[in-house]
């Protein structure tokens, strides 16, 4: 409960009998049932709303199926439970509330009268873990309506297998498959909470940020957004994209780990601690480091056809916001893996990049970047596929805003997901700036331009432009770091 929330408790408690005359519990009517809400002067809330059937049992690997009804008055005013994950240390909280049924979502409204712009939140984690939280407190809230998505995670969200395949004619990709069932849901539910359903951004961090660009990507996604920010994180994260047959295969792994000898009944009727501890075991050759695992995207051929570029460059052109912090990870796998890492990054570049990067001679490191190594996988990960995601989406016609982000207020380096808290919270950089007026001037017109802001120059491939966000305020700026970034064309 935010301060805010107390405030206005105490208010309540002081003239319980005036509150409650003002701001009865809300209660509408949305697919599957009523739902009651909690009020907060014109503002309300809800959490844990059903888009779907619960993915259990016989649905578990299986496309979302429609929300079951319910009789009475559901109560939508209680955190509700995250997806099942491993306990990464970070995501405790999600980790001890984490169940099977999960494909819920969250919405806080300024009213539930008028017709606003709706911001769609889809969190990050490796798409292994994480949840909303409480993003729906967000000041973000007071301007537009506010949405977050719960969707399936790693084992759970992402796994393909041959019988799943020969079942459904593909497998895998369940979380995103979730996250089109929830916009729909939203397209056909938004209004009731004073939300445009013809005037939706998607935005999301990391992993959220990699499934907004793959939901840009998707066919079925097409017609059920209209925008589209990208925070540290793009289609591929710089990697070769994962064939259907080699992602089956990493499903037969999991089956030979729990005895199921191809039976899908039996992967159904695994339980969940069984297959949250399979997950830690599965390997990618492909890949450095196995945290990575459903970092990687599989070509499942059913949410993704073909490969994200192709399917990009036939989508329609969409405004989007692409950016990334300044410094972002360090080397996947350590030191001990970086050759390989160049290699495969660069390939017949890799002379080119190691010259740059200075790891034939004294590596190149630098205050605000991090050291050669820490430079390597930022350029590699995050900020290059970002560029070429801009470029690639400038090229087509869409409207196209690049960042780098490099604010603190320690002065020390940036680190992954630093921004959320300038974008959705109450920080502030350069003399009281901060991102989220930027953030909300998009999501209702497209630019996120407007009155008493320093300039944000659009992107274009004849002219590559971003701004740089930094504690001394905002900056305009050309091309970002082109290089290195002009070695490597990946997303």
């Amino acid at each position: 409960m935010n301060s805010m929330m107390r405030l206005a408790g105490l208010a309540c408690a002081a003239a319980f009998a005036a509150c409650a005359s003002a701001a009865p519990a809300p209660v509408i009517k949305v697919d599957g049932g009523a739902i009651r809400g909690t009020a907060q002067n014109d503002s309300a809330t809800f959490r844990g709303i059903p888009f779907a059937a619960p993915p259990t049992g016989d649905r578990r690997w299986r496309a979302p199926a429609p929300v079951a009804a319910w009789s009475g008055v559901r109560d939508a005013t209680k955190s509700p439970a995250a997806c099942v994950q491993n306990d990464q240390g970070w995501n405790r909280a999600d980790y001890v509330s984490g169940q099977e049924d999960c494909l819920t979502l969250d919405i806080r409204t300024p009213a539930l009268t008028g017709k606003r712009p709706v911001l769609v939140w889809i969190h990050g984690g490796s798409n292994r873990a994480g949840s909303p939280g409480d993003m729906v407190s967000s000041p973000v809230a007071n301007e537009v309506v506010l949405v977050g998505v719960r969707y399936r995670l790693g084992i759970f969200g992402f796994l393909s297998h041959p019988k799943l395949t020969a079942e459904a004619g593909g497998s895998g990709n369940y979380g995103l498959m979730d996250q089109i069932a929830a916009l729909r849901w939203i397209q056909r539910n938004i209004a009731k909470f004073g939300g445009d359903p013809n005037n939706v951004t998607i935005a999301g961090e990391s992993a959220g940020s990699q499934d907004v660009s793959l939901l840009l990507a998707a066919p079925e996604a097409r017609t059920l957004f209209h925008k589209a920010i990208m925070e540290s994180g793009s289609p591929q994260f710089g990697l070769p994209t994962r064939s259907l047959r080699d992602a089956e295969r990493i499903g037969q792994q999991a089956d030979d780990l729990l005895g199921a000898a191809g039976d899908l009944d039996k992967l159904r009727a695994a339980s969940v601690p069984a297959l949250l501890a399979v997950d830690k075991q599965l390997h990618d050759e492909t890949l450095e480091a196995d945290d990575y695992m459903w970092l990687r995207t599989t070509i499942d051929g059913r949410v993704l056809p073909a490969e994200p570029r192709q399917l990009l460059a036939e989508g329609p052109a969409r405004p989007v916001i692409v950016g990334t912090n300044r410094f972002e990870l360090d080397l996947p796998g350590g030191r001990v893996h970086r050759d390989a890492f160049v290699a495969k990054a660069f390939g017949p570049r890799e002379a080119d990049a190691r010259r740059f990067y200075g790891f034939d001679g004294l590596p190149v490191s630098d205050p605000r970047l991090g050291s050669a190594d820490q430079q390597l996988a930022t350029d590699v990960t995050f900020r290059c596929p970002a560029v070429n995601m801009a470029t690639l989406l400038a090229g087509k016609g869409a409207s196209v805003f690049q960042y780098e982000f490099d604010a603190s207020r320690d002065g020390r380096m940036t680190t992954h997901s630093a921004e959320i808290a300038y974008a959705f919270g109450d920080q502030t950089f350069g003399g009281g700036l901060s991102l989220r007026p930027y953030w909300v001037n998009f999501a209702r017109t497209g630019n996120p331009n407007g009155p008493g802001l320093p300039q944000w120059p659009q992107f274009a491939v004849a002219a590559p432009a971003h701004v740089l966000f930094t504690n001394s305020g905002v900056t305009p700026s050309g091309s970002l770091r082109p290089e290195i970034c002009s070695l490597i064309d990946r997303l």
